[in-house]
């Protein structure tokens, strides 16, 4: 089993596959000091590895049945804002991990928890998932708001499950299950 590929829209954003044309903002955006400070990507993060995860690395987590990536773009001008992906996606138990990140020029506008509420009403609504996680660094206080914003509900705290390039890091287990879509998520 596999997602099929999706194209989102939400407000004045669209999710929709990577395309080459998006790996030099994705080069930009997964070398900001703040991405590399909670993600534990290549560090420098070159247009390779860029163009890797653009043509490759995404492509086949999806192709593979293991998730999904989106690009996150504004429809306006169809520049990468951010990306919103899918993981360890069980078909046994239809459930998943989210995650997601916001390019430096567009923080602030409330794109990763419009991005998140979007894939999770598409992945319970067209595909019948039945539960989404969201794990962020118990420091990483933006990434936490988001997850409440997106209509996520904490479930505890994880110790020590997480890696930064500064070592390990405690982690806040989030859920959305389809129970949740008319109180919280609308």
């Amino acid at each position: 089993m596999a997602f099929p590929e999706t194209v989102l829209e939400t407000g004045p954003l669209i999710l929709r596959p990577l395309s080459v044309a998006d790996i030099p903002d994705v080069q930009a955006a997964a070398s900001d000091p703040l991405t590399q400070q909670w993600l534990p990507l290549a560090n420098p993060y070159t247009l390779e590895h860029a163009t890797d995860w653009c043509t490759k690395a995404a492509p086949a987590v999806r192709e593979e049945g293991r998730g999904i990536t989106f690009a996150v773009a504004d429809m306006a001008t169809d520049r990468l804002v951010g990306a919103v992906s899918l993981a360890k996606t069980n078909w046994r138990s239809l459930s998943c991990e989210i995650g997601y990140w916001v390019a430096p020029w567009a923080r602030g506008q409330g794109v990763a928890a419009a991005a998140a509420r979007a894939v999770v009403t598409w992945v319970f609504d067209a595909q019948g998932f039945e539960r989404v996680e969201l794990k962020a660094a118990t420091g990483n206080a933006a990434s936490r708001r988001t997850a409440l914003r997106a209509g996520f509900r904490e479930e505890g705290v994880m110790r020590n499950a997480g890696v930064t390039h500064d070592g390990r890091v405690d982690l806040v287990l989030y859920s959305v299950i389809p129970a949740d879509l008319s109180t919280r998520l609308h």
